[in-house]
C-alpha cells in the first residue's frame, strides 16, 4: 500500500455545463447517453413496458437511474438514435424542442399526491418553462418539488426549491435562508418570477450558473427575504414500505430492462433521486433479486458513477470497487467511488474514492474535489486504511 498526504494529480475532467435529454445527446465512451424526464417523475405501465423494449433494441439492456430522478438509456449507437426517438415519442416521453426539454429540470418528491398540488404546480412550471418567454436558464439549473409535510429533497441538486409551509408554499433560492411564502396558486409563477431575475441578475455566464453562487454576490429581491426557510431533520433515503407504495433500491441506480418489464407489470413506477424506484400503490416487496429491499443492505450506502471504460473523463473503474467497499462500511457510514473529480454519483461529504491514473485516492470526508487522505491506493490498501482508522476512531 501506498499512502502519501498529498493532493491529486489526475487530470482535470472536461466540464459539459450541461446534462444529457432525449433531444440532446451526450456522447460518451459505450455510445450516446439518452436521458428520459418522464412527466411527474412517473411511468405507467404502458411506458415502462415500452422503455425497457426500445432499451432492449437500441441501447444497453441496463438503464440508469439518475440523482435527478430520471432515466437514462448508454450505449446508444448513432444510426439507431432516430427510431428510439420515435418509440419514445410514441409513449409520450418526448419533449416538443430540445430548449424546452433542457429548461424541464423539476425535482419532485416521490412521495406526492394528488391533494397536495404537486401535479398542479408542476403542469403550471412545465407550460411556463416551455412558453416562448421562458428565462434563458442554464442546462444543469432545476427547480424541487417538496411539497410533503417534511422536505425531503434538500440534498438533492436544485436551484429553486418549493416547499410545503402550512397551507401555503415557501419559494426559495438554493442556500438562501429566506423566502416568500405564498398561496399555492401563485407557487409557480413566483418561482419562474425568481428564474427571471436569477438571469437578470448576471447568475448565467457563458451558459452556466446556479442559483446558490449568485445569492453570494446579490442580494435577493425583497419578496424572497419575509419568510425564514425552517431547519428540519435531514432526510434518511431508505426501501421499505411508504404511504405511497413499496419503495426498492438497485444496485448503483442500474435497472435491467428485463426486471422493468417485470415491475412494469405489477404497478406505476415513480424514480426516486435517490436512484431507486416507488411501486405506486403496492405495499409487498416483488421477489426480484436485482433489488435491493432490505434497509439494512450496505449496497443503499455507497454510490457510484458509470466510471471507465463507459465514461470517456473516468481515470478507472467504479462499481466492482464500490461493490467491494460496501460491506467494509460501519453502519451509518457512506462512501462514494467517483471515476474523476466531477463526482456525479454524489455531491455532498462522505468517504470519497477517486479512480487516478496511480490508483485510487480516499478522501476520508470530502467530496471528489477535496484534498486526499491518503493516496495511490489499490483494493487491499483502501480495506487496511479502513481498518485502521477504526482501530483508533471508530465512524459515528
Amino acid at each position: 500500500m501506498q499512502s502519501h498526504l498529498s493532493p491529486s494529480t489526475a487530470s482535470e475532467p472536461r466540464i459539459q455545463g450541461w446534462c444529457p435529454g432525449a433531444l440532446r445527446p451526450m456522447p460518451s465512451g459505450d455510445g450516446l447517453v439518452v436521458r428520459v424526464r418522464p412527466t411527474l417523475g412517473r411511468l405507467t405501465p404502458l411506458q415502462a413496458q415500452g422503455l425497457a423494449g426500445l432499451a432492449q433494441q437500441y441501447a444497453s439492456p441496463v438503464l440508469e437511474l439518475t440523482s435527478r430522478a430520471n432515466l437514462q438509456l448508454r450505449g446508444v449507437c448513432p444510426d439507431s438514435y432516430p427510431a428510439l426517438i420515435n418509440g419514445l415519442r410514441a409513449l409520450g416521453l418526448l419533449d416538443e424542442r430540445a430548449d424546452v426539454e433542457a429548461r424541464r429540470n423539476l425535482l419532485l418528491s416521490p412521495f406526492w399526491t394528488e391533494s397536495d398540488s404537486t401535479p398542479a404546480i408542476c403542469d403550471a412550471l412545465n407550460r411556463a418553462l416551455g412558453a416562448p418567454d421562458a428565462p434563458a436558464l442554464p442546462g444543469k439549473f432545476g427547480f424541487a418539488i417538496d411539497l410533503g409535510a417534511q422536505p425531503v429533497l434538500r440534498e438533492g441538486s436544485a436551484d429553486i426549491r418549493l416547499e410545503r409551509l402550512g397551507d401555503q408554499v415557501l419559494v426559495y433560492a438554493d442556500g438562501a435562508t429566506t423566502g416568500a411564502c405564498v398561496p399555492e396558486a401563485q407557487a409557480a409563477h413566483i418561482a419562474i418570477e425568481l428564474a427571471h431575475w436569477f438571469v437578470a441578475s448576471g447568475g448565467v455566464i457563458n451558459g452556466r450558473g446556479r442559483m446558490a453562487s449568485l445569492i453570494q454576490r446579490h442580494a435577493l429581491p425583497a419578496p424572497f427575504t419575509t419568510t425564514p426557510v425552517p431547519e428540519v431533520p435531514a432526510h434518511t433515503a431508505t426501501v421499505g414500505n411508504s404511504a405511497t407504495g413499496m419503495v426498492i433500491g438497485l444496485e448503483f441506480g442500474q435497472l435491467p430492462a428485463d426486471t422493468l418489464h417485470q415491475l412494469a407489470a405489477l404497478a406505476p413506477l415513480r424514480i426516486t433521486p435517490w436512484r431507486g424506484l416507488v411501486l405506486e400503490g403496492l405495499h409487498t416487496a416483488p421477489e426480484l433479486s436485482e433489488l435491493i429491499t432490505h434497509p439494512g443492505d450496505a449496497r443503499l450506502r455507497v454510490m457510484a458513477c458509470t466510471g471507465a471504460p463507459g465514461c470517456t473523463q473516468a481515470l478507472g473503474p467504479t462499481r466492482a470497487l464500490a461493490r467491494f467497499l460496501a460491506p467494509l462500511l460501519p453502519a451509518g457510514r457512506t462512501a462514494h467511488v467517483s471515476g474523476c473529480t466531477k463526482g456525479c454519483a454524489h455531491h455532498g461529504a462522505t468517504l470519497t474514492l477517486l479512480a487516478s491514473e496511480a490508483g485510487y485516492h480516499l478522501i476520508d470526508h470530502g467530496t471528489a474535489q477535496s484534498t486526499p487522505d491518503a493516496t495511490s491506493l489499490d483494493a487491499a490498501g483502501i480495506a487496511a486504511y479502513l481498518e485502521q482508522q477504526q482501530l483508533h476512531a471508530p465512524y459515528v
